[in-house]
């Protein structure tokens, strides 16, 4: 794995943009950076567009998170959202406000992704994704990769549609860290039990108040505390050991909060069983007297899931970038 060179980030305009896209336009070269940028339908934003004439766009996004505050946006410093956005309001020519780039989760800073899914929409449709695809990854810097771009239903959105999401912490359990995981993976020298951890996972599995799981959040949302665990899978992986956690959705810090109970437990400070204790107390308070939060460099969003009949597209849609 490389090294990271700083990012440089120009935050996007308010209201405003330089350049146009749609698949199957004029292709130039952006003098000062050597990007390609695809030129497409000019849209005036000062024209209302009927919601119904409203085209959405499903995409599948990996980034290193290491250097970027997260995924939610805020100017500066820049999160992945930012970036997403800038390369967006460059080739569409249309604002924020139109665009409404909507993530499936907001990691963390220094969190990774491999499958964060996020959504946006155009009043102009695309006829073949490959080139705004190209032109999308052309304008980000290269922690940040959109993997996929589909069509998406009117109906769909990447965080409301979301059936459960999985993610992934990964530990370096030898006593000498390795320096290609220093940016990816916890070192914990100890030599850690995974049996121990893989009986207290158990108790994470089903619903329940995760209240002692999760930190205070900055926002003014109110999310219920009450969340369906579906699977919790220790993994041996050489020096590696990954955690795997699925559910139908997690609290601020929630997944790092639960790791960080299980690395006590793995190292055989406290017994499988506190986890019950500790969920049912339904006091943040309790956790801390025991476990501090995990640090983010070793969470990854790996996947977000859906039913099957939202990810239909709707009749005539261009086939996914680069199948076409």
């Amino acid at each position: 794995m490389l090294g990271l060179a700083p990012l440089s980030f120009v935050p996007p305009p308010p209201r405003t943009s330089a350049a146009a896209a749609a698949c199957g336009g004029n292709v130039s070269q952006l003098a000062d950076t050597g990007h390609v940028t695809i030129l497409g339908p000019e849209v005036d934003e000062g024209d209302a567009v009927p919601l119904e004439n409203m085209h959405k766009w499903r995409m599948v996004i990996a980034y290193d998170g290491t250097n970027f505050k997260g995924w939610q946006y805020q100017p500066s410093p820049p999160t992945v959202q930012c970036f997403l956005e800038n390369a967006l309001i460059r080739l569409t020519k249309l604002d924020r406000k139109k665009l409404c780039l909507v993530g499936a989760g907001r990691t963390d800073t220094g969190v990774h992704a491999w499958g964060q899914v996020a959504h946006f929409t155009t009043p102009f449709a695309y006829h073949c994704l490959d080139n705004i695809h190209s032109a999308i990854n052309g304008l980000l810097p290269s922690e940040i990769r959109v993997r996929e771009i589909s069509a998406a239903r009117p109906e769909f959105h990447a965080r409301t549609s979301a059936k459960s999401k999985i993610y992934h912490y990964k530990i370096y359990n030898e006593a000498i860290m390795d320096p290609f995981h220093n940016r990816y993976a916890y070192h914990s020298a100890y030599k850690l039990n995974p049996h121990a951890m893989r009986e207290a996972a158990k108790h994470f599995i089903g619903t329940h108040d995760f209240t002692s799981f999760a930190n205070a959040a900055h926002n003014d949302r109110v999310r219920s505390p009450i969340k369906k665990i579906t699977r919790f899978d220790v993994t041996e992986m050489g020096a590696i050991l990954q955690l795997e956690v699925e559910g139908t959705g997690f609290m601020y810090r929630q997944v790092r909060n639960m790791v960080a109970l299980l690395l006590q437990i793995g190292k055989e400070a406290l017994p499988p069983d506190i986890v019950t204790a500790i969920i049912s107390a339904r006091d943040r308070k309790e956790l801390a007297k025991v476990a501090l939060s995990a640090p983010p460099h070793g969470l990854y969003l790996m996947s977000v899931n859906y039913d099957k009949e939202i990810l239909e597209p709707p009749e005539g849609s261009p086939p996914i970038s680069f199948v076409c």
